[in-house]
């Protein structure tokens, strides 16, 4: 899954207190948490090691082992999911309208895919790490042709890096998030890190607030001149950390107050220059922001008895959108949001209670989007749907 994402599930899952000293050691001993995520390291859990018993290149989403963090749609017969396989190569499924079907992934045993982003049927970007014996992780950047997914070249980058998110305006214009100098159990001396697809080449482009202890969690773009980049940064007020992209430059844009309360930024979807969405934690809540074109504010959540934790957000329209993560419990949790309030949609939960997390989501329409994530503390995949009257595992 996203290593972001996960350091962030650990903490909260740990019951840790939530800073940047936590996020960046929520399960830096190498094990996993009660609920079964994946260690910072990069190394999953111990339920997380079953290998997937795979026929050929089919399967279904109870058969995946054993996360999944990104997934994109285009249309109804159309979609991408990856995430870690458990110490085989990174994982990529991709569903035709029919099935989600296993495709061969150029990374090394031991990474994982955290983002995808799709431009067309022959035109989408995967990213995320992949390990080396050494125990250092490298960015990784992977690229569909339509025929087969290559790996592409980054920007030279120091040992320890990862990517988080990727968003893609054009075939000619794409961006990838994450953090560099990351250790291999603990992100303490980590950067946020950024860079941009110009047709040609990968590079790495500078951005304000991205100070030693920050990360950038997920990125998304509305044309050339208008994206957005969420993730945190260090230090005692808000925490937050969310930039712009204008065309030019990346610039910070003030965050909401979160009082004493520590905060991070998990997702980000934009629907048009005046309204994106991020989503993210605070506390022991789920945090939204609302973009109005102006300012970000937040938006009240659903209040959940457990607490709760949001990692990915999506949207279809300016008045349908979607926001999953999990509660405290271990539970699934997914938000809607009708164009006034957001409200609590009831979610499948394959094994309740036993550490089943929403990481990624994607909206094609208002009757169309996918959400993945793992079930059973990691033992599985899970990839749910939305047919615009209810969700369902799709396995």
């Amino acid at each position: 899954m996203s290593r972001y994402v996960n350091r962030m599930f650990c903490a909260a899952v740990a019951g840790l207190a939530l800073t940047a000293s936590g996020l960046a050691t929520g399960c830096a001993a190498g094990t996993a948490s009660a609920a079964g995520t994946a260690s910072a390291a990069g190394t999953a859990s111990a339920a997380s090691a079953v290998r997937p018993s795979l026929s050929g290149r089919t399967a279904q989403a109870a058969t995946i082992c054993c996360s999944l963090s990104g997934v994109a749609a285009t249309s109804a017969g159309n979609a991408w999911a990856v995430g870690s396989g458990g110490g085989l190569p990174s994982v990529i499924v991709h569903w035709n309208g029919a099935a989600w079907t296993r495709v061969p992934s150029p990374g090394s045993p031991g990474g994982g895919l955290g983002g995808v982003a799709v431009v067309s049927a022959s035109d989408a970007w995967a990213v995320g790490y992949t390990s080396s014996r050494a125990g250092r992780d490298a960015a990784l950047i992977l690229h569909w042709n339509g025929t087969t997914w290559k790996r592409v070249p980054g920007p030279g980058l120091s040992a320890g890096s990862s990517l988080d998110g990727v968003a893609a305006v054009s075939a000619d214009d794409a961006w990838a998030v994450g953090s560099t100098d990351m250790g291999a159990r603990s992100c303490g001396g980590c950067t946020g890190l950024i860079l941009h697809w110009n047709g040609t080449t990968w590079k790495r482009v500078p951005g304000p607030g991205l100070s030693v202890g920050s990360g950038l969690a997920a990125v998304a773009a509305v044309s050339a001149g208008d994206a957005w980049a969420v993730g945190y940064t260090p230090g005692l007020a808000g925490s937050t950390l969310i930039l712009h992209w204008n065309g030019r430059v990346w610039k910070r844009v003030p965050s909401p107050s979160l009082g004493h309360a520590y905060g991070t930024l998990a997702g980000v979807a934009a629907v048009s220059a005046r309204s994106a969405w991020a989503v993210g934690l605070t506390g022991d809540s789920t945090l939204i922001l609302h973009w109005n074109g102006t300012t970000w504010k937040r938006v009240p959540s659903p209040s959940s008895p457990s607490g709760g934790i949001l990692a990915g957000v999506a949207a279809a329209s300016a008045r349908s959108a979607w926001a999953v993560g999990a509660t405290d419990s271990g539970n699934t949790l997914i938000l809607h949001w009708n164009g006034t309030t957001w409200e609590q949609v009831r979610s499948p939960n394959p094994t309740p209670g036993h550490g089943e997390y929403l990481v990624g989501v994607a909206a094609a329409s208002a009757g169309n989007a996918w959400a993945v994530g793992y079930a059973g503390g990691g033992q599985q995949a899970l990839i749910v749907h939305w047919n615009g009257v209810s969700w369902s595992t799709m396995a």
